[in-house]
């Protein structure tokens, strides 16, 4: 692989993020009335088309070993799915990727729950900062299913993004996404039954354009992470929020309010404080085992 300049990796991660911004866009811009498990279903049916061919020319025999835990990832995935649409179509766009973005927070005492990561001081200044951030766009006297869905997309997040260290290490990005996907695909059509609500095919076109947008995202941010160090270029991935803001204004309307980048603020400042003093720890470790070698 090439190696990229901080430059250009950063580059790379603002387009990304527009792109999954974008993908947000389709899904918020879905009619109020469209049947939510049926558009879910459609989704994990055109993710796995999308993905197949990169999955085709890799080593297949060993595709489901530790299915166990894919068969977690997918169903935390797919309630984060339903979540997603329900928080976009309920609240305005930059709200919800202002939520969406306290998943680095929500990760923080879930890895001392499910991993016992050591406790630190820092970790739970910034996620408390961030939840005052939280409060602070949503204002709890305006809560309501679409705020806590918005939660619960982040909270889906940050449980797989924790989930992955229990994957097998031979199984490549395509692999573990189409797996997130497909295995979950049996639920969501026992879903769709359930809901019971007349069959619309419309929808399947937002799905798959929605699903190129978020792939696109995904591939660069494999592309990038695996060049560049993340504590170098991660900053940039908060750009979405302004793509938000600025989509949110010219696609439906939505003029944010003051509230909005208080709340921002204390939301992504805290992760890039958090990013920064981490990376700082760490090189000062890795001189001094530098002196002593």
């Amino acid at each position: 692989m090439p190696k990229l300049t901080i430059e250009l990796a950063v580059i790379l991660l603002i387009l990304g993020n527009i792109a999954a911004v974008f993908s947000d866009v389709f899904i918020k811009d879905l009619p109020l009335d469209t049947a939510i498990y049926q558009f879910v279903l459609f989704r994990q049916l055109t993710a796995v088309l999308l993905l197949l061919p990169f999955c085709l020319f890799n080593k297949k025999s060993r595709l489901f070993n530790g299915v166990k835990w894919h068969f977690i990832r997918a169903h935390i995935w797919l309630l984060g799915a339903v979540c997603m649409v329900i928080s976009l179509t309920g609240l305005p766009l930059a709200t919800v990727n202002a939520i969406f973005y306290t998943a680095p927070l929500l990760m923080l005492p879930l890895g001392m729950i499910l991993y016992k990561d050591k406790f630190c001081l820092n970790s739970l200044i910034a996620a408390t900062v961030g939840f005052i951030g939280v409060l602070i766009i949503v204002k709890p006297t305006q809560i309501n299913v679409a705020a806590l869905a918005a939660l619960g997309v982040a909270l889906s997040i940050a449980i797989n993004h924790l989930l992955v260290r229990k994957l097998p290490s031979h199984h490549n990005v395509f692999q573990t996404l189409l797996l997130t996907n497909l295995v979950g695909i049996p639920t969501v059509i026992g879903l769709t039954l359930w809901e019971n609500k007349p069959w619309d095919w419309q929808p399947l076109i937002t799905a798959a354009v929605s699903n190129i947008f978020i792939l696109i995202y995904a591939g660069i941010c494999v592309l990038v992470y695996r060049a560049v160090e993340a504590n170098k270029v991660s900053s940039a991935e908060y750009t979405g929020l302004l793509s938000a803001v600025a989509a949110g204004i010219f696609w439906f309307d939505e003029i944010p309010d003051f509230s909005l980048a208080i709340g921002a603020i204390l939301i992504i400042t805290p992760i890039i404080w958090l990013t920064k003093t981490e990376a700082k720890k760490k090189r000062k470790k890795d001189l001094i085992n530098n002196v002593h070698l």
